[in-house]
């Protein structure tokens, strides 16, 4: 079945622009030219997610958005702002409102199609894990491992060359946090949180995964976005509030140079510095698409020369003594 998408502009010229390009992308289109429609058609149906203007006579996509999430119909639909603007006390002012993007006008056909697929795709993702987490509550359990590791399973199928990949970060994440003390229970956390760190790839396209030649910087945003992308995914698993802290933080640098955030040092939440080199480490010990596993020398020099820049003194020095004790060079992808 097709995903449906609601379109909400006065200008019909941008109706039909817009439903054009995603019916040309297999989905299903309906177009309104106010918000007061759309509040009324709301009541009975349930799209995957609203396009919405925000300059309209009457009622502007602001208000529009507000009583829209106060309806119980429309408070789980995601939106996705249109403006002909650049302005950031706007999209500022939308995002606190609830909105999940901004899509400039006029359309970039590309652009407008692939935020409207992420988006629907993400809100999917978040939702089944949602109703994951309530299925085990409800049985006094918490969040199945199983359930976990096969949905790490999945992000890694999406590269060719990452198989096994979180579960090696999630392994390496949690030694590394045996040695530097951490409870039995802040293993298990780091571990579940390792396997999950790359959540947010499920919204990065196959072929920019999986590209060989160098990424152009459009391609390379989409994939600095994932982190971002994953912590939406996980900020709403209250049966572990903190598993959200890899996803969004895993990429950030020890000297503040990283993303999304640009945090440094202590700011870092622990796990995800923890996580970081162990990340940083499965990278350069398994095959990608540009290059074999990297010989063990190398790989605990780049580990050595990322402390204080890249990683965490404290954890770095923790993982150089693992790859020193690995004397047969085993700790890597097989």
């Amino acid at each position: 079945m097709a995903d449906w998408v609601i379109v909400v502009d006065d200008d019909m010229a941008n109706l039909k622009m817009a439903g054009h390009i995603l019916s040309q992308n297999h989905m299903r289109v309906t177009g309104l030219q106010s918000g007061k429609v759309l509040l009324d058609y709301i009541g009975e149906n349930q799209p995957d997610l609203i396009l919405l203007d925000i300059l309209m006579p009457e009622m502007d996509g602001f208000e529009t958005l507000i009583k829209l999430k106060e309806l119980e119909a429309g408070k789980d639909i995601p939106v996705i702002f249109l403006t002909a603007n650049e302005d950031e006390e706007s999209e500022t002012k939308g995002l606190k409102l609830g909105a999940m993007d901004f899509i400039k006008k006029p359309f970039v056909p590309e652009v407008l199609a692939l935020r409207v697929r992420h988006i629907i795709d993400l809100n999917r993702l978040q939702k089944n894990l949602e109703m994951e987490v309530d299925k085990k509550t409800k049985e006094n359990e918490r969040l199945s491992l199983h359930v976990v590791q096969t949905l790490a399973d999945a992000i890694d199928a999406k590269d060719t060359y990452t198989n096994g990949h979180s579960g090696r970060v999630a392994k390496y994440s949690r030694e590394i946090a045996k040695r530097a003390g951490y409870t039995e229970k802040q293993q298990n956390d780091i571990y579940m949180m390792g396997l999950l760190h790359d959540v947010g790839k499920i919204g990065v396209p196959d072929a920019v995964i999986n590209k060989p030649a160098r990424l152009s910087d459009d391609e390379f945003e989409l994939i600095k976005n994932h982190p971002v992308m994953g912590a939406r995914i996980l900020k709403n698993i209250k049966e572990m509030p903190k598993l959200a802290t890899g996803a969004r933080w895993h990429h950030e640098r020890y000297n503040g140079k990283g993303y999304p955030d640009g945090l440094a040092g202590e700011d870092i939440p622990e796990e995800a510095r923890i996580i970081a080199v162990a990340d940083a480490y499965d990278a350069m010990t398994s095959n990608r698409s540009y290059r074999d596993v990297l010989p063990q020398g190398i790989v605990r020099e780049e580990i050595e020369k990322g402390r204080k820049t890249q990683f965490d003194p404290k954890f770095a020095d923790i993982m150089l003594t693992m790859i020193d004790e690995d004397v047969e060079y085993t700790m890597r992808e097989q």
